[in-house]
Parts: structure tokens; C-alpha cells; sequence
């Protein structure tokens, strides 16, 4: 399961919305099952598709705070598989029967890139919500152990009191907003951790 987590303007309950409206059409269909912060949405193809196998992804999306995680599940692509395997074997035995099955191999290639087109989807929903992979301003905050002065991440010492902050820093995974401080790869998406200029 793939998670990345964006921070800004932006609730589980909008991004529902949008893949809902998105993908709830065709030859797909989509729900929304949950509470409030913590949402799945189901999409699939219908059970007995007009053409194409059958095909399905659940994507969770929870609040965070100051943004969402959402995470999209490993696809679930049997009935795809089997269609794709049936027209094969039928082209095998008859090169002409390909012709009668090009709606089925078009929408099982369509399928195929199921997840691809939700996640592009939640990139797009985000960025129009203003939000990234970036943290929050109130998250891009330090809280000083001695007098838990609020200090901006950055400060070598709080603004207060004048204690050191440390070199422990928070910030954010490039590929898929983690907050991390220390780590030479990140424990989410295990890509190393660029570090910044």
C-alpha cells in the first residue's frame, strides 16, 4: 500500500468527493464508506462489465493534522488477467476473433491503469486545494523543551528563552510528504532524503 500525505487547505471529505465524482461513471463505479476523518473509497468496475474484466482499488484517506495521508491499496486485477488470457487464447486459435474482442481489450488495458489515473487524480485535487507535499505553517514550528516557546524550524536557539534547538530539524520527504528530521531514506517510501540548500 503506497501512503502520501499532503498539508494544506484540503479534507478527506473533498477529496472523496472529487474521486467520487470522478470515477462514479462508465464502466466504473464509486462509494465512499467511513466517519468523517478516516474515509475509503471503493472504485470498480461492475461486477458483470459490459466489456473488460473486472477490477478493483480501495483508496484511504485520513485527516492529518493540517492536511490528509491517503493511501491507495494494491489493485485487484483477476477478472482483467482472465479477460486479457480469453483474448489472447481466441486470437491464438483464431486471428480474426481479435477484432470481436477489441471493446474488451481496450477497457482491460484501460483498467490496468486504474491506479495510475487515481493517483493523478488525487494530485490534482490537491494542487487546486493548494495544498503539497510542503508542511503546514503552523506544523513548520519547533517547541523549545526548556520553555515551549513556539520557534520557526530553522532557529539554531529558541526565540525566548535562548536555548539550543538542536540539529534535529523537521521537514518533509520530497516523494511523498512524510515528516522525517534524521533519516537518510524515508520510512514511508524508502527513497533517500535530499538534503536541502
Amino acid at each position: 500500500m503506497e501512503t502520501k500525505y499532503y498539508y494544506g487547505r484540503i479534507t478527506p471529505k473533498q477529496l472523496a468527493a472529487t474521486l467520487v465524482s470522478v470515477f462514479n461513471r462508465g464502466n466504473l463505479r464509486a462509494q465512499v464508506v467511513g466517519g468523517k476523518d478516516h474515509l475509503i473509497v471503493q472504485i470498480a468496475t461492475h461486477p458483470r462489465p459490459s466489456s473488460g474484466g473486472y477490477t478493483a482499488v480501495a483508496v484511504r484517506i485520513d485527516a492529518i493534522p493540517d492536511g490528509i495521508a491517503v493511501s491507495i491499496g494494491q489493485q485487484d486485477w483477476l477478472g482483467i488477467a482472465a479477460s486479457l488470457g480469453k483474448t489472447l487464447f481466441l486470437a491464438w486459435k483464431n486471428p480474426l476473433s481479435l477484432l470481436g474482442r477489441l471493446d474488451d481489450l481496450a477497457q482491460d488495458l484501460e483498467n490496468i491503469q486504474l491506479a495510475e489515473k487515481i493517483w493523478k487524480t488525487v494530485e490534482d485535487a490537491v494542487r487546486k486545494a493548494d495544498a503539497s507535499f510542503e508542511l503546514s505553517e503552523r506544523l513548520r514550528r519547533l517547541q523549545c523543551p526548556y520553555c515551549r516557546t513556539a520557534n520557526p524550524v530553522g532557529e539554531p536557539s529558541c526565540i525566548a528563552c535562548g536555548a539550543p534547538l538542536g540539529d534535529v530539524q523537521p521537514r518533509t520527504c520530497s516523494g511523498c510528504g512524510f515528516v522525517i528530521t534524521v533519516e537518510t531514506f524515508c520510512p514511508n517510501c524508502k527513497q533517500p532524503v535530499r538534503e536541502e540548500s
